[in-house]
């Protein structure tokens, strides 16, 4: 028995090209490069998995049968061809065939039984709905340090804690870290996660292509869910333990100061330029009313700088930092005048950032001990 339905080409196309990361990575089970198509008289349904990380998207449409099909596509071959594709697409399921009809084209693919299909992950439950826009923030914002091959496995992710204080994301690379908590969000119980960095980039993706203006945050099993209206992302946890931070991010003894971010950023820019991909750290010296920099590259060349420093009062403090990790960390920072705080040499730089419904932290540590007597 034959059953087909309709649906345009950008619509099915945004469905395959999310789980293409998906269907594309290799597993130790080859039927994870097929995507599972659910039909119901007014529903399909795609699912792709690689057994880390799993995606679930829905669109609505009209099927001649009044029954439900389910069966196994290669991924990757289906997108390229819908990707050459224009206008509405017919799906024709026949015997074990699947036929794509567009403008005149006719093209058909064999196709799978669903049974072959890993099991998928249900029965989820809804802990908090978040604002999408607001959860893409909060994840740009620190996403960009979390490292893609650490040795220590634990820190190859982002760790998502939520109390009744509020939410916190962290990240770091073993040099810097990046934290941003909120209070806008909160949960009586204490929950703390570690995401993969994979699903990390894989939900950014998705929040900024649906743009949907809620998220559900929940767990199934012990996976944790993000849901919109036509999406499900389930994601494996990290079982390692994230490094104990918190004492890092003390203050005591710490002095503020205010900089022009334009102006570091321009700085820290022409010190990367005299690295030539060497890893050879700059000295800043803060002082009451200035920062001198002072690079020297003996392959290279040198570079000397100073800039205006506000409201600093401390000691005159000389450190050395590698300049691409603090230059990494300005990408975070909207303000144009930054707040730091410094202490000696063998502490590290933390830059702050205070808004309305959250507040940034960016640290980096110091290369060397460099402490004046």
């Amino acid at each position: 028995m034959s059953s087909s339905f309709v649906i345009s080409q950008p619509n099915i196309m945004s469905l395959l090209a999310a789980m293409q990361p998906i269907c594309s990575k290799k597993t130790s089970l080859p039927v994870t490069e097929y995507i599972l198509f659910d039909i119901t008289p007014r529903e399909l349904t795609l699912k792709a998995t690689d057994l880390e990380i799993s995606l679930q998207s829905t669109a609505e449409i009209e099927s001649t049968s009044d029954e439900n099909h389910s069966f196994l596509v290669p991924g990757k071959r289906i997108f390229e061809l819908v990707k050459e594709l224009q206008g509405d697409i017919t799906f024709l399921l026949s015997g074990n065939t699947l036929e794509l009809k567009a403008d005149g084209v006719d093209l058909s693919l064999n196709i799978k039984d669903a049974q072959d299909f890993p099991p998928f992950p249900e029965r989820i439950e809804n802990l908090m709905q978040l604002e999408a826009p607001f959860l893409l923030s909060l994840l740009n914002k620190v996403g960009f340090l979390i490292p893609s091959n650490n040795t220590n496995s634990a820190l190859n992710g982002l760790f998502l804690e939520i109390n009744e204080e509020g939410m916190s994301m962290v990240t770091t690379d073993g040099h810097s870290l990046a934290r941003i908590a909120t209070k806008k969000y909160s949960l009586a119980e204490e929950k703390k996660w570690l995401l993969p960095r994979r699903a990390v980039l894989e939900i950014k993706k998705i929040l900024e292509v649906n743009e949907p203006a809620h998220v559900f945050l929940g767990v199934c099993g012990n996976q944790l869910v993000f849901s919109g209206m036509h999406f499900n992302f389930f994601t494996k946890l990290i079982a390692e333990k994230f490094p104990e931070y918190r004492p890092i991010l003390q203050k005591d003894g710490f002095k503020p100061a205010r900089l022009s971010r334009s102006e570091f950023t321009r700085t820290l820019k022409r010190t990367g330029c005299l690295l030539a991909g060497q890893f050879i750290s700059t000295t800043f010296t803060f002082k009451q009313n200035s920062l001198d920099v002072d690079l020297n590259n003996k392959e290279v060349g040198t570079l000397k700088e100073s800039l205006p420093l506000l409201d600093y009062d401390g000691s005159e403090v000389q450190t050395r930092f590698y300049s691409p990790y603090l230059l990494n960390g300005l990408q975070s920072l909207s303000e144009e005048t930054i707040t730091l705080h410094i202490k000696n040499s063998i502490k590290p730089i933390m830059f702050d950032a205070q808004a309305n419904e959250y507040d940034f932290t960016y640290l980096v540590m110091p290369v060397s001990v460099v402490q004046k007597a």
